[in-house]
């Protein structure tokens, strides 16, 4: 027998009288240090043999080395020479590289972002005969690694004779040059440092802010992607190494090396807005999910049963079919949708937030066996649990992922007028659509226009969204106090025509106790390939929406 189970909505106040467990305050860490997913894409290879090596270096080195030239961009060719080896001697040369992780504080309740790691080796570059003088030589190219000074060692029988290196600089490039509004413009940049202070490049727009990029799991090289914008004409494109902010005087820093360039794109044409779309990020295997997903609270000991869904993840009100087997425990049993209620914003100081649990229905166990039919709860979205209880004891539970979406407006006869762009009720109390307001595309300079979406969620990964307009950054936003439901409200500016609005991933650490974080509270230009979220399964979207203005 099956039960046809129907998910309902319910009001945070009342979530508490199904599931409460203790409230949570400033957690316990538990870090974990990120490296790259083995099945990430586009990860440039460890450079030359990618060989791991070790050796020892003497007080003084007895013989010199020269490269030339001594620095360049990606792919340009240099040449390794020196003598002073024994005569047809093996002399292996070296390459110094580093691994860019993450750090994260994973929490069965949350997760935090608490920083970067960059962990440096010498590696294998080739191995060269001498001659009869013990003058060696090697000619090669930059590799698609980290920017800044590489050293160069070279070696014989594993001790160092000598020592040179390469500064490999920065470099970048955007394709397509030219196109109308809502082109997509990929930006190619080589050469982020495997420092705090070069690890970071920021991207302008006509010199405004359009976000921040990382390359911690991409080795110095990441590429991104904006919108072209308007109006028509020649735009100016600028990347650069930044530290949350672009460093303007690079030729008086200690990094000279880092300072990036301009180019230039050509806006075409205004073919008018277009329908607002969502990327999500690459999918890995996820190393740590269980660490955000099961709780631990409430588990019956006795219970060897096992819970499953056909679908893994699904936006708010979407379907999901549970099953589970194994269940000794007989009758009816109640199917609760594990989730948070709070807010980070006193965490330290108070309690942030507790557990709840909304009710999704009841179904009865035959021969040990549960399947049923669920409504994902219209709340906080992210990692969420399906628990089944029978009584106050957790039989079984399985994890489900809720994906972000933009909220669909729909005139009386259930046609969509836009999706999640609306003109701003002006009541101080809006009781239409929530604050949301008028459902439109078209919009006067100067009119307040708000954007919704649901299924935000209340981890630092995905609590907040930041807000582009035009390519500028403006603000964020966030979901947890909300229930994963945000209303964006912004002011329409600029001349007639399309004008573009992205929101974008960002890591949100802005409070007391993760207050020294780099590369937070930014526009993450690079989320879909670089972000620790994405190693623990969590796939937050870049959403792009075109307005109108008019006169």
């Amino acid at each position: 027998m099956n039960k046809k189970i129907i998910g309902r909505g319910i009001m945070a106040a009342a979530l508490a009288a199904v599931m409460i467990t203790p409230a949570f305050a400033a957690d316990a860490e538990n870090l974990l240090t990120i490296g790259a997913p083995a099945d990430l894409k586009n990860v440039p290879a460890k450079p030359f043999t990618g060989e791991k090596i070790t050796f020892t270096i003497p007080d003084l080195l007895p013989s010199a080395m020269k490269t030339e030239p001594i620095q360049g961009v990606v792919g340009t060719k240099f040449t390794v020479s020196g003598g002073g080896a024994p005569a047809n001697a093996d002399v292996t040369l070296t390459w110094s590289t580093a691994d860019g992780s993450w750090i994260v504080d994973a929490q069965p309740n949350t997760a935090n972002y608490r920083g970067l790691k960059y962990t440096k080796y010498p590696i294998k570059m080739v191995t060269v005969k001498a001659d009869a003088n013990g003058n060696y030589s090697y000619s090669t190219e930059a590799p698609q690694d980290w920017g800044g000074p590489h050293d160069i060692y070279a070696l014989v029988d594993g001790k160092a004779i000598a020592k040179g290196g390469f500064q490999t600089n920065v470099s970048f490039t955007i394709s397509p040059k030219s196109g109308p509004i809502g082109t997509p413009i990929n930006i190619h940049y080589t050469g982020l440092g495997m420092t705090l202070y070069t690890g970071g490049m920021a991207v302008l727009w006509d010199n405004g802010f359009a976000g921040e990029a990382q390359a911690v799991w991409t080795r110095g090289t990441a590429d991104v992607k904006i919108i072209a914008a308007g109006p028509v004409g020649t735009h100016q494109i600028t990347a650069s190494d930044s530290l949350n902010a672009v460093y303007m005087n690079l030729r008086q820093s200690p990094n000279p090396y880092s300072k990036g360039g301009v180019q230039q794109f050509r806006t075409t044409k205004d073919n008018g807005i277009f329908t607002p779309y969502l990327e999500y990020p690459q999918t890995v295997n996820v190393m740590d999910a269980q660490k955000t997903t099961n709780i631990a609270s409430n588990l019956d000991p006795a219970s060897k049963a096992v819970a499953s869904v056909d679908v893994s993840a699904g936006v708010v009100g979407s379907k999901a079919k549970v099953s589970v087997s194994g269940l000794s425990t007989t009758g009816d049993h109640q199917i609760v949708w594990a989730t948070v209620v709070g807010n980070r914003v006193n965490c330290t100081t108070g309690v942030c937030w507790v557990y709840a649990g909304v009710p999704m229905g009841n179904a009865t166990a035959v021969d040990g066996k549960i399947s049923a039919d669920v409504t994902i709860p219209d709340h906080l979205g992210g990692w969420h649990v399906i628990q089944i209880k029978s009584g106050d004891k957790v039989e079984a539970q399985v994890p489900f992922y809720v994906k972000q979406s933009i909220l669909v407006f729909k005139d009386k006869n259930g046609k969509e007028v836009t999706k999640g762009v609306a003109l701003a009720d002006p009541s101080p109390l809006p009781e239409a659509r929530d604050g949301a307001g008028t459902p439109t595309y078209s919009f006067k300079a100067g009119e307040d226009l708000t954007i919704a979406v649901k299924g935000v969620g209340w981890t630092q990964f995905d609590n907040t969204l930041a807000v582009t307009y035009d390519n500028s950054y403006i603000g964020y936003g966030c979901g947890f106090n909300s229930n994963g439901y945000v209303v964006f409200h912004m002011t329409a500016t600029g001349t007639p025509g399309t004008h573009i609005i992205r929101l974008h991933p960002l890591l949100y650490s802005n409070q007391p106790s993760y207050a020294n974080t780099p590369y937070t509270m930014l526009p993450l230009l690079s989320s879909v390939n670089d972000n620790p979220a994405i190693a623990l399964g969590y796939q937050i979207p870049t959403y792009t929406f075109a307005i109108k203005i008019v006169k």
